[in-house]
């Protein structure tokens, strides 16, 4: 794990030494400015793979015409190797693999990488730029065009520091608002994009052009339920001993549910005193501390019937506070998700133990785990307009009533004339003929899954150094779920089931009976603190251009119906706080 910069234009020095600085948390352990004629890219190196000098970048390819940097992992380097018997290698590295895969295979290479990466790659005789991204949007990677030169950055604030304008997309700010992240390809930032999952961007003469790759792993479709579960159970655990390779420490990440689980019975295999790590809340007896720490209690029966090495933290409410305004500069763009403070907290405890951390990122949407599929497939069974009116709805409206917020609350906190666009333009391809719930499965996996919560992961992770690998999201495992059907993921009875049942022989049966909550945090009762109280009153205060787009009395008025008890109104407030706070970080304008 790295990060990556780079500008379209020879002797770009000073501004490339910026963005690295900007992104040094990515990669602190190396820091190179590579210039050809055309090109200045600039690297930051987290080591991983070959920890020598012979594996740092940028990097060139034995005949001297490609130069690459590259952020991320591919878990099958050393299979391709195997086939690359023609090269010169003069490292261990996955990223000279890459390289070499390029000279012989051209973009084809890109199929046959298995792993999660962001790279660039300069093609010094034709004087050509390739950006690539993985196709599950594990990685991300921005870019800009400033008139003809093309500016990219594995994070937005490398871009920022190039200097860019810093001026707000309302486009963007506006489907934030509904869905509490900004969807790709926009950005925040006017004019910057986020390139898709799988998409390759070609920039050659001050012109770019766009395509797409998939990945060439496959894998036979199971004929039956057993042949299935067991292919489930056999993939899963090749996915997490190619994601255990690594030259510096590994964790996990273990939540109490059974991705994470699952990911530990098949990492136990090999590393049986593997470092896990989880996080609590400290609350008042008043604030459900029980409700709140139900999954770190149950991440620590988990570690003890695997024999792993277990470690515990607990936040309060007075260092979730003192995480906030970091929290919403790591996170690059404003996501409404107060689990980020408890991620960013995590992270730092992590990094003097483990370097690479595995987690389940993937495996509700890919094995359909959230309850909202299993419920909006028995209302298309039964067609039935159940009491919680949100199934009532069909097709992209069912699915605007699950996601977005509501338009009616939106329209108390922001300012007369506020842009708000149509967000359901950006699903309604997804709505075809399959059942709901593989529709909604198909879409969290494109949308929810890449821009919230891989990029939360991601920035607050990497804030300190630590990368996540997500075996879950191993192409061959995607392949192989995207194969099943959806009776073997989701019935009107149970979610996730094919998961569980491949792995129900090994795993506590706490885990298998445990009602799903998903991870969250008491963030709801954080902002009835008077810390936090302090803080929003500050943001309201002075909440600078952006304050234009907003409704400040309106915002106060929520804010003393949620503190008092009378409405619940966290999801907004938290939204808000988070866009304020960031825009005051980046000195946001209109």
């Amino acid at each position: 794990m790295c990060a990556i910069n780079g500008i379209t234009a020879g002797r770009e020095e000073a501004r490339v030494a910026a963005m690295n600085a900007a992104t040094r948390h990515r990669g602190p352990d190396g820091t190179a400015i590579r210039i050809d004629e055309g090109i200045t890219l600039g690297f930051n190196r987290l080591a991983v793979i070959d920890l020598s000098e012979r594996a740092m970048q940028p990097m060139q390819d034995a005949l001297g015409r490609y130069l690459l940097v590259f952020n991320g992992e591919i878990y099958n380097y050393r299979e391709l190797r195997r086939e690359l018997t023609d090269y010169p290698f003069k490292s261990e590295s996955d990223s000279e693999v890459i390289l070499a895969a390029y000279t012989k295979w051209g973009e084809k290479a890109l199929e046959r990488f298995n792993g999660m990466f962001a790279l660039a790659l300069w093609d010094t005789r034709e004087k050509r730029l390739l950006l690539a991204r993985d196709t599950a949007g594990i990685k991300p990677l921005y870019y800009f065009l400033e008139g003809q030169t093309l500016l990219f950055s594995s994070e937005l604030k490398g871009l920022l520091a190039a200097g860019i304008p810093r001026k707000l997309d309302q486009e963007a700010f506006g489907h934030y608002l509904r869905l509490l992240y900004v969807p790709a390809p926009l950005s925040m930032i006017a004019g910057v994009r986020k390139l898709l999952p799988g998409h390759v961007l070609s920039y050659q003469d001050g012109k770019i052009s766009e395509k797409t790759f998939t990945s060439s792993c496959s894998t036979p479709s199971p004929t039956s339920y057993a042949e299935a579960k067991r292919a489930v159970r056999l993939t899963v655990e090749k996915a997490v001993a190619r994601q255990l390779v690594s030259d510096r420490p590994v964790g996990l990440y273990l939540s109490g549910g059974i991705d994470s689980s699952s990911i530990l019975a098949a990492a136990a295999k090999t590393h049986p005193k593997i470092n896990t790590y989880a996080v609590g809340f400290e609350l008042e007896p008043g604030e459900e501390p029980e409700k709140f720490n139900a999954d770190a209690h149950l991440a620590r029966a988990t570690a003890a019937a695997f024999g792993a090495t277990h470690h515990e933290f607990f936040l309060t409410g007075s260092e979730a506070v003192e995480l906030f305004m970091g929290a919403a500069r790591a996170l690059d763009e404003p996501i409404g998700n107060s689990t980020a403070l408890a991620q960013l907290f995590l992270a730092k405890k992590v990094k003097p133990t483990a370097t690479v951390v595995l987690a389940g990122d993937g495996g509700d949407e890919l094995f359909g785990g959230y309850e909202r599929y299993r419920l909006s497939l028995i209302a298309e069974y039964f067609g039935l307009i159940f009491p919680f009116g949100k199934l009532g709805q069909r097709g992209i409206d069912r699915f605007a009533q699950l996601m977005f917020q509501k338009d009616s609350e939106l329209a108390h906190v922001l300012a007369s004339g506020t842009y708000l666009p149509d967000t359901k333009r950006l699903f309604e391809k997804e709505f075809g003929r399959r059942d709901i719930a593989s529709v909604l499965m198909a879409a969290d996996e494109r949308h929810w899954l890449v821009d919230e919560a891989l990029a939360r992961t991601d920035r607050m992770s990497m804030a300190h150094s630590v990368e996540v690998r997500v075996p879950l999201l191993d192409d061959e495992v995607r392949a192989l779920a995207h194969s099943l059907p959806r009776s073997y993921k989701i019935t009107s009875f149970v979610t996730k089931r094919i998961l569980k049942d491949a792995f129900r022989d090994v795993l506590p049966s706490a885990i298998l009976t445990a009602p799903k909550r998903g991870w969250f945090s008491p963030g709801a009762k954080w902002l009835r603190r008077p810390e936090f109280v302090a803080l929003a009153e500050d943001l309201f205060n002075s909440p600078g251009e952006v304050g234009e787009l907003l409704n400040i009395m309106g915002m106060r008025e929520i804010w003393t119906e949620h503190r008092e008890k009378r409405q619940y109104h966290f999801t907004i407030l938290w939204t808000l706080i988070t866009f304020i706070a960031w825009a005051r970080e980046y000195k946001i304008t209109l």
